[in-house]
């Protein structure tokens, strides 16, 4: 009896020195991390465990495997569900206070923090003004690594929750909207560019390595994530960015903010975006804006302006200086698209279609620049060509452009195919093709489209 309680009390030492032994940690380390790798979480929580409570500053797969580790322990818990949510959330908070840079030195404070919200939020953790604060501190503090599609939506999401609570004002709700839009603006740019290089070889015929064919499937899964996500994010605020509440508010602080550049600049498109264009109140805006800093976002506020009061050359005198300002070839895409809309509103479609395909020379992934041209095209159908064959041809010429959309830009895909069968379905069938008797022959248009097609070969 003795001789057991003496081996026991030995044992229970040995545990405890053990605890505080960090020469376990290396090979704990190895085994949650092969075991991660595999997504068995279950066999791997227990050296994680280990690793993470006596040596957290080993290594940051630490924090990274652990994240993992503890959502899969939450998702399948009956039990002890609590305990791991409290878990995930002190694990973001001490993977800032060891691991808050990358290896090459970049903050990732913001990445970090936005997880924690967003775990605050799936896990009905809090309130909704604790996952707004956290949001917004990962914001302020590190906007860099705040790039998370949905964890941005999320962020707005609570805003408008407070809002709706009536613990934010109008002004705090278009404010935060506001900062939040700019920001997919930015990193659907930063997209852009890299799936443009790309795209830039494969058109011109050069060869496209292993590892640039996997960039581009990550690049155009993480376009659709900010496309899907930037949707989401414009229908929540559709309903409260109305003229009828824009209006009131902005002419409110209007006086206050008449030397502020940008807090002018975000009004003024907003109020193109949603259609309030016509208020008098947006000529103050842009002639504020244009008096205190002539800007390619304000010359072209002053072309929209012309357009209204039916000067087209001194619109398209004030659009051109708008291009000449924008230094950035991405900014100066968006600029030239919706001038191509405005040309299309107006029913002046070779002017159209100059101009989204100088925004698609800037931006050759701006899927929506084609989508419009296809769109032009078929507006065309009926009009263009000299027999009723030749009039729907034209059918064919949009629905290949409208595919050409969907290859280049992934946000629009789905959108743009559905286009391109709708064209399709429209042109002349194999049926015509056979009576016509001129498959794979050329068909020239020579009105202002001043393209061709070929028929299809039966």
């Amino acid at each position: 009896m003795r001789i057991t309680l003496f081996f026991l009390v030995l044992s229970i030492g040995l545990g405890a020195s053990a605890q505080d032994d960090k020469s376990s940690c290396p090979g704990n380390l190895s085994i949650f991390a092969e075991f991660a790798k595999v997504k068995n979480y279950d066999s791997a929580y227990q050296p994680w465990k280990e690793v993470r409570t006596i040596c957290p500053e080993l290594n940051v797969a630490t924090f990274k495997y652990g994240e993992r580790i503890l959502a899969h322990k939450i998702k399948n818990a009956t039990e002890d569900k609590a305990v791991y949510q409290q878990e995930l959330i002190a694990l973001y908070d001490d993977w800032i206070t060891y691991f808050p840079t990358t290896k090459r030195g970049a903050s990732e404070v913001g990445k970090i923090l936005s997880s924690k919200a967003q775990a605050l939020v799936d896990y009905k953790l809090g309130t909704t003004q604790e996952a707004f604060d956290t949001f917004n501190q990962a914001f302020t503090q590190d906007a860099a690594s705040f790039t998370s599609p949905k964890r941005l939506y999320t962020f707005f999401k609570t805003s408008y929750q407070l809002y709706k609570e009536g613990n934010q004002s109008t002004e705090e709700l278009f404010n935060k909207y506001e900062e939040i839009s700019e920001k997919f603006e930015l990193e659907q740019t930063n997209l852009a560019r890299k799936l443009d290089v790309i795209l830039k070889k494969e058109d011109a015929g050069e060869p496209v390595t292993s590892r640039e064919q996997r960039n581009k499937r990550v690049y155009e899964t993480n376009v659709l994530a900010f496309s899907t996500y930037a949707g989401n994010l414009e229908a929540m605020i559709s309903k409260e960015s109305s003229c009828e509440n824009l209006i009131p508010l902005y002419r409110k602080n209007f006086e206050v903010n008449k030397t502020n550049s940008v807090w002018l600049n975000r009004a003024a498109s907003r109020m193109d975006a949603k259609e309030c264009s016509d208020d008098p109140l947006f000529v103050e805006l842009v002639e504020a804006l244009h008096g205190i800093n002539p800007s390619a976002n304000s010359a072209y506020y002053l072309g929209l302006l012309k357009d209204k009061a039916g000067d087209s050359q001194g619109a398209l005198a004030y659009y051109e200086e708008s291009l000449t300002l924008e230094q950035d070839q991405y900014r100066k895409a968006t600029i030239l698209y919706k001038i191509a809309v405005k040309f299309k509103t107006r029913g002046l479609k070779s002017k159209a279609r100059t101009y989204a395909l100088r925004a698609l020379k800037n931006q050759p992934s701006m899927g929506k620049a084609y989508m419009l041209i296809a769109n032009l095209y078929a507006s065309s159908a009926n009009k263009c060509g000299a027999t009723q064959f030749e009039k729907r041809a034209v059918y064919w010429l949009a629905a290949k452009t409208a595919r050409r959309a969907a290859s280049v830009d992934p946000g629009v895909k789905k959108t743009a195919l559905k286009m391109a069968a709708s064209y399709s379905g429209r042109a002349p069938s194999k049926t015509d093709i056979f009576t016509e008797g001129n498959s794979g022959q050329t068909i020239r248009f020579t009105c202002w489209i001043n393209d061709s097609v070929i028929v299809p070969e039966l």
